[in-house]
């Protein structure tokens, strides 16, 4: 006896797979880049101190995430491959976040639509330029999607309530000790909000820099910067 396969609408395969590709990135800390006059600041709340969701792909472009580590990890390792395979090709300068972005994109819409379970995942590629205007922040989501985002991304845990606590004090004049701070406060959940905490504690973050003046200040094509404990204190009483 054969048994019956039940149908299901693609409509309904696409949208059960959505949901369970949101829900798994709801449920990690939220991630915030920001670009500012000194750059692009990258604060995640993370207090691993090994397993980072923030790195370096290439000269001047970074990558954060959220979602499953496994998963967003061997991105990751793919974009730097990617990078570094074209920077050696052809030029340092044909290295983009465009390009990485769009072929993150075609990876991440492959895996939605022909694997069996999408990626828990959602990923920045931020390009540090030499003016800010110049900056280039893209957000792709499970699906492939691509947004060209301007001043902030927000992704994971509680973005809404973060992203709406960065939209009211994100302007483009701000350095990066007051762009972390405000990074860092966003990051402060409801219940440390009822405490009266004013921000998460150094310990609780992960954050990186790509600093706009990296070859003038540090003689070094290479903008990204990953900030320890005593570097972000230290950063943040420079506005004292």
């Amino acid at each position: 006896m054969t048994q019956q396969q039940f149908y299901v609408s693609p409509e309904q395969l696409m949208k059960d797979r959505a949901d369970f590709a949101r829900k798994g990135i709801a449920r990690g800390r939220s991630v915030v880049v920001i670009s500012c006059e000194d750059g692009i600041a990258l604060v995640a709340e993370n207090p691993s101190p090994s397993l980072h969701k923030i790195g370096e792909i290439y000269d001047k472009i970074a990558f954060a995430a959220v979602g499953k580590y496994n998963e967003f990890e061997s991105l990751r390792q793919a974009g730097v491959r990617y990078a570094d395979v074209r920077g050696y090709s052809y030029d340092r300068e044909d290295v983009t976040a465009r390009g990485l972005a769009s072929v993150y994109a075609q990876s991440l819409g492959a895996v939605f639509t022909a694997e069996q379970k999408p990626f828990e995942v959602e990923l920045a590629v931020a390009e540090v330029g030499p003016s800010q205007e110049l900056d280039h922040l893209y957000r792709l989501t499970f699906d492939g999607t691509i947004a060209d985002e301007h001043g902030f991304i927000v992704m994971g845990g509680q973005a809404e309530k973060v992203s709406s606590a960065i939209t009211d004090g994100w302007r483009a004049s701000l350095g990066f000790p007051q762009a972390i701070r405000l990074a860092m406060r966003g990051l402060v959940t409801d219940t440390e909000a009822d405490l009266k905490a004013k921000a998460l504690p150094v310990k609780a973050v992960e954050v990186a820099v790509l600093d706009r003046m990296s070859e003038s200040s540090r003689g070094s094509r290479r903008a990204f910067r990953r900030l320890n404990n005593a570097d972000i204190t230290a950063l943040l009483a420079e506005e004292d």
